[in-house]
């Protein structure tokens, strides 16, 4: 597709980083649990500030927290901690590092019982498939579900931080297990 030409859903506006995301990320069913904690990782990041801050710097996360392998951030120490403080590519923000760590092990804990954190998600789906939302404009698309209050709900007894019900919708949606592409946007039912 003709990226000038084509018509997009109104949020990714004309920034490049958000483009790209928009077109090839975005509302696609994401299988892979490595793909999926990147973005846990991302998502709880985010907490309180714009997604494009965040995608800009999601190559220094990628460093940060060792290429998003769950099980090597689930054994990072203070010591840890203390260097990442220290490291201008991400956001030093102490509870959010700390909590990466924490939602690492609570992750693969979630990985040994359902197999896969994508499979444990996908008890939440109505008959384990994505949901596909209708909206013709960005003002319909609401910040939260019953889904994703029941998700984050779900999580913060399991021990998660930084994911409320708002940060577990944006990933439903990021992980395409919610697909809120509008109507009209080309890219809606692409799927690879």
């Amino acid at each position: 597709m003709n990226q000038e030409d084509t018509r997009r859903c109104g949020w990714c506006k004309s920034d490049p980083i958000y483009i790209k995301y928009h077109d090839e990320e975005w509302g696609r069913e994401v299988r892979d649990d490595h793909k999926m904690f990147e973005f846990l990782v991302l998502e709880s990041a985010q907490a309180g500030l714009s997604w494009i801050t965040i995608l800009k710097r999601r190559d220094a996360y990628r460093n940060a927290f060792a290429g998003y392998d769950a099980e090597k951030v689930a054994q990072m120490t203070e010591q840890d901690v203390e260097r990442l403080m220290q490291d201008s590519g991400i956001i030093r923000n102490r509870n959010k590092i700390q909590a990466t760590i924490s939602n690492a092990q609570r992750f693969l804990e979630v990985q040994k019982e359902f197999g896969s954190f994508c499979n444990y998600l996908r008890t939440f789906l109505p008959k384990g498939k994505p949901v596909i939302n209708y909206w013709k404009t960005l003002s319909e698309i609401p910040a939260s579900t019953p889904l994703s209050d029941a998700i984050s709900k779900d999580m913060k007894k399991r021990g998660f931080k930084f994911f409320g019900t708002t940060i577990c919708y944006a990933h439903l949606q990021a992980v395409g297990y919610v697909n809120d592409h509008l109507e009209d946007c080309p890219f809606k039912y692409e799927t690879a």
